[in-house]
Formats: structure tokens, sequence, C-alpha cells
């Protein structure tokens, strides 16, 4: 008899508790149902920051001069408005239209101006808000479509390989400067990742340090830099980027133009690099020397060191200008 009650009572207390947990879970189904979260919408009066930029940097009579422009631009009027006009006319994201209202939306200059301003100064995605009326979520599409549509755009004007005029500038460069048939520098510098996933940080982590990306990159005396090769982990040297490079694919496949100079008398065939002491001996590399002897050794290593820092002084240049590449990586 009692154990039969007791059979009762457990099934009516398990009744009770499919029903409460039944009816907690319709109670969290129709709050979520009547009650959406909303999207809070900022009236930020975008064409108020489109009217004080122009009045600012772009009118007849602008406010900033010439220099502040290029100090803040990081480049002339003239080729950011050149950027600014390609971009408007070959990608509909840059394109100023009417919303459902009829209201005009973004101006190109406004897109293409958070993009630079993000990259000159590396500033959170929100840091022109006040000043161009741009949102977060309106301006990391505008830095993401820029950088983008600018390799797409001008990749194959300036991001390419020397031509058979760019090589006979570069030959008479550097016979100017004591080092006939040297066409640039190359060496590599690391760029800390910021939010390198956990998975992958032993790979990209040396020593205690912070996991970073490598970048090797060829530039000559006028800051072009016209080989770059980024992606390897900050665990290799400048022997292991090499070996995975693609600086000598074009020499190898036969597609590298002809070069011919005369050193001492003797005609050579292949150009060569500047670069420091790690590079291996091949007879595409000319080092210092580390231990000179003599008046002619001590003079040959210190025009070398000082011909080989014109690699080091692009990538100073490019941190200077550009702070997202100094600052570390969010990606």
């Amino acid at each position: 008899m009692g154990d039969e009650v007791d059979r009762r009572l457990y099934a009516v207390l398990d009744e009770a508790v499919d029903e409460y947990i039944e009816d907690t879970f319709n109670n969290i189904v129709e709050n979520r149902t009547v009650k959406p979260r909303k999207r809070a919408y900022v009236e930020r009066n975008r064409e108020e920051g489109h009217n004080r930029l122009w009045n600012d940097y772009f009118s007849e009579d602008s406010t900033f001069p010439v220099h502040l422009f290029r100090r803040r631009f990081r480049m002339n009027k003239e080729v950011f408005l050149r950027i600014v006009n390609r971009v408007s006319e070959n990608v509909t994201f840059f394109q100023q239209r009417r919303d459902a209202v009829r209201r005009l939306g973004l101006s190109p200059l406004q897109k293409c101006t958070a993009a630079i301003r993000m990259l000159a100064y590396g500033c959170a995605a929100d840091a022109t808000d006040e000043y161009l009326r741009l949102g977060e979520s309106t301006s990391l599409p505008c830095l993401t479509n820029f950088t983008e549509i600018i390799i797409q755009l001008f990749g194959d004007e300036y991001l390419r390989r020397p031509t058979t005029e760019d090589l006979e500038r570069l030959l008479d460069i550097g016979e100017i400067r004591g080092f006939p048939g040297m066409i640039g520098s190359i060496d590599c510098m690391h760029w800390e990742w910021k939010n390198c996933p956990a998975a992958w940080k032993g790979q990209y982590t040396r020593g205690s340090g912070k996991p970073r990306i490598v970048l090797e990159a060829v530039a000559s005396q006028d800051l072009w830099i016209w080989y770059a090769f980024f992606g390897p982990p900050g665990t290799l040297n400048d022997i292991n980027v090499l070996d995975r490079s693609h600086v000598f694919d074009d020499i190898l496949q036969g597609r590298a133009p002809m070069v011919q100079y005369v050193v001492n008398g003797h005609q050579y065939d292949m150009a060569y690099y500047l670069t420091d002491g790690i590079y291996p001996k091949w007879s595409t590399f000319i080092q210092s020397i580390s231990l000179p002897q003599g008046p002619k050794a001590e003079l040959f290593a210190k025009i070398q060191e000082s011909t080989r820092k014109d690699v080091e002084r692009a990538f100073g240049v490019l941190q200077a200008r550009f702070a997202i590449v100094k600052n570390p990586a969010i990606l």
C-alpha cells in the first residue's frame, strides 16, 4: 500500500515539474517574440559632415592649407581626388545615392576620408564619427572596400615588378651610388598581430614576445617598394622567409628583363640586392664585410651599410605615414 502511494506521489511531482519547465520555456519564447530588441538609431546629420569636410579641405577658400591636407591625408590633394573619382566610378558602395525617403546618403569624400583617417592614424572605427558623421558599422566597410578596390584599380600600375625602363633607371641610380648592377635592398619587418587566434600563437610567437607577421620587401632609394611578400609567421627569420617568397620567380621562369653591366672589366648578366649578414652567400646578394681590414674594406662596408638602409628607411616611412602598420594588427 505504501509503495503504491509513493509511486503516485512521484508521478504527480514529475508531471508538475514538466508543466513548470514547459511554462517557463513558453514565457521565454513569448517575451522574445513580443519584445524584440530594437536597433539604436542616431541622427548624425550626414549632410553637415560633408559640408564641413568640403569647406575645410576641398573648397576654393578652404580653411586648411595644402601642407596641412598632405599631413592629415598622407598625400597631395590631386592624388586623393584622383583616387576618389576612380573609386566612385567603379564601386557602387562609394557612390552617393538617395535612400527610400529621397535623402542623399554619405558622399564618396566622407567614405574615402574615413578610410584614409583609419589608415593614417590607426584609430578606431568610430573615431571619425564626430567629424565625418559616420557610424562604426559604416566605417569598417569603408576601410575594407577601400583597400580592396585600391589594389584592383591601381595594383597593375604601382604594385608591379620593374619594367625594362624601371630597371635601367634603378641600375643608373645604383651605378651613381657606387654599386653598378644593384636594383634595391631587401629586408624583413615584423608586424605585431593583436588578435592572433590562441591555437596559432605558438606558430607566430618567438620566445616570450607577441605574435607577429613578417613582411619581406625590396625598396629603392626613392622609397619605391616594388616587391612585397606578406604573411609568414614571426618565428621565421629572413632566410626562412626567403625560401617561401617569390622574389626570384621571374628569374627562374625566364621572365625577368635582361640586365648587363660591367664591373672591373667583367660583364655580368644578373642584377643583385644589398642585404645584411643573415642572407646566404648568393651571387644575387651583396653583404657588408663584418670585420673589414684595410681602408678599401672599411670604405666598402661603410657605403654598403649606408646604402642598404634604403629598405629600412622605407619601412620607417611606411609606419610613420600609415600608423595602422605601426600599431598591432587587428585582423
